[in-house]
């Protein structure tokens, strides 16, 4: 019987529940955050920096000079902010085969737990393998006073297993699954269930209420090992993400915005195409603190429309979104159907 389609099945790092001001380090410290989460708790940190960056991109020649200007003093590198914080942190980490502690300001992203490194290269988000950091301290009172449309929006991580699972399944009955990436009845019946209690602590996850983004967290991290244990994000990532992908160059024209922010609509955008009643997820997204209208109409249709193209052109994982025509009025209609824009 083969045993090569999973090399390592990655574990979570290290969690430490704590108020900031408790953290005590001691090993000369490579700093990457950005201005407000470092604004946020900068006071609440006594850390022996040697360097700080504030990183605006996870471009792979952006991070590549960044990993090159590291001061050799430097023993451990922090992560203390989002999303793009933390993986600039692992990547620069993983370069120098250094440990990485991160301090989320808010639970934006799933990535503060995971052992991947989203890259932006050549167009698309590729993945780097890194270790996972050696740990990650959690203040629930930094998280729960963050900003309402960041706090908790790495719900959407959950979520997106309302339709990546429909885009797994969907690749399964066609056969055009890799064989690493087989569709298994148990592993989806887990992630349904994640899917399920994400549902239902959405309220309180956008009122900030402190139990349930603790559900959050715990909601995070099981969904994190499952695709550890898997060795593949097939449960969890589909055509809703290939949708935030393709549009994020787009809204990074200006100001930028979260991918929280893209991964919602790509959702809803997901859900319509396989057909699915959307004004629970819609509903949902909304009370949990994620925003629907970040991204244009115009750049939506147009990027749906383009979208067949994209997913075959990055060879992404086979979903719907391969087999669909999105030309002319159908993208207007999906988006449509999504809820989006009224």
């Amino acid at each position: 019987m083969p045993t090569n389609l999973i090399e390592t099945a990655w574990n979570l790092p290290r969690i430490e529940m704590m108020s900031l001001t408790s953290l005590r380090e001691d090993r000369p410290v490579a700093l990457i955050t950005g201005r407000r989460s470092w604004n946020a708790v900068s006071n609440m940190l006594d850390l022996p920096l040697v360097i700080q960056a504030e990183p605006y991109t996870a471009d792979y020649t952006y991070l590549e000079t960044l990993a090159g200007g590291l001061p050799p003093q430097v023993r451990v590198v922090y992560g203390v902010g989002g999303g793009l914080a933390s993986d600039v942190a692992k990547y620069i980490a993983w370069k120098h085969k250094l440990p990485c502690v991160l301090i989320p300001t808010a639970l934006s992203v799933d990535g503060f737990f995971t052992s991947l490194v989203a890259v932006r290269q050549n167009g698309a988000m590729h993945y780097q393998h890194t270790p996972p950091a050696e740990k990650v301290v959690i203040d629930m009172d930094v998280i729960s006073g963050a900003p309402a449309s960041v706090r908790g929006t790495g719900i959407v991580e959950i979520l997106s297993m309302t339709t990546g699972l429909l885009d797994w399944r969907y690749a399964a009955e066609r056969k055009r699954n890799m064989p690493e990436e087989r569709f298994q009845p148990w592993a989806a019946g887990i992630a349904a269930a994640i899917a399920q209690q994400a549902y239902k602590i959405a309220g309180g996850v956008g009122a900030g209420r402190p139990d349930a983004l603790r559900n959050l967290l715990d909601l995070i991290c099981v969904e994190v090992q499952l695709t550890n244990q898997l060795g593949h994000n097939r449960p969890q990532e589909g055509s809703e993400q290939y949708f935030a992908q393709a549009i994020e160059p787009y809204v990074a024209r200006t100001a930028g915005v979260p991918y929280a922010d893209l991964v919602g609509p790509g959702i809803l955008i997901a859900a319509a195409l396989h057909n699915q009643n959307t004004a629970s997820i819609k509903e949902t997204l909304i009370s949990a603190g994620v925003r629907l209208d970040q991204v244009s109409e115009a750049d939506t249709i147009h990027v749906l429309q383009t979208l067949p193209d994209y997913v075959r052109q990055h060879n992404l994982p086979y979903s719907i979104v391969h087999d669909a025509d999105l030309s002319g009025d159908r993208a207007q209609q999906i988006v449509r159907t999504a809820g989006l824009f009224t």
